[in-house]
């Protein structure tokens, strides 16, 4: 495994820990960290997340892991030993929606088959 990819795998599970564990804010509750993305230069880091739950459960998990990021990024200092603590961005990960909607489409698709060849 490279060392980049054994850093974002790092901070994954760092992160990850952080907000199951030291974090009590009730917004966090249906976040899953999904990836990390930590630049080479070890100054910023993307954290994607994914959110169980609508619109609104969403958009207050962005607003709960934003008002968190500082003292997730010092947790995180203190927990992994780096030349540099990232800074850190929280980005939601679409992928998981979309292909939630891909095989919903798809099941739909093999429902009207289905009733089609029944009809035949």
């Amino acid at each position: 495994m490279e060392r980049m990819d054994k850093i974002n795998q790092m901070m994954k599970r760092e992160v990850s820990d952080i907000i199951q564990k030291e974090l009590k804010d009730p917004r966090l509750e249906f976040v899953t960290i999904t990836e990390a993305k930590v630049t080479k230069d070890l100054q910023h880091a993307k954290i994607y997340y994914s959110v169980l739950g609508n619109q609104e459960k969403m958009e207050k998990a962005a607003e709960g892991l934003n008002s968190a990021r500082g003292f997730v990024r010092k947790l995180v200092g203190q927990r992994i030993r780096m030349r540099y603590t990232p800074d850190i961005e929280f980005v939601f990960d679409q992928s998981i929606e979309y292909s939630a909607r891909i095989e919903a489409a798809l099941e739909e698709i093999n429902h009207e088959q289905r009733k089609n060849h029944q009809n035949n």
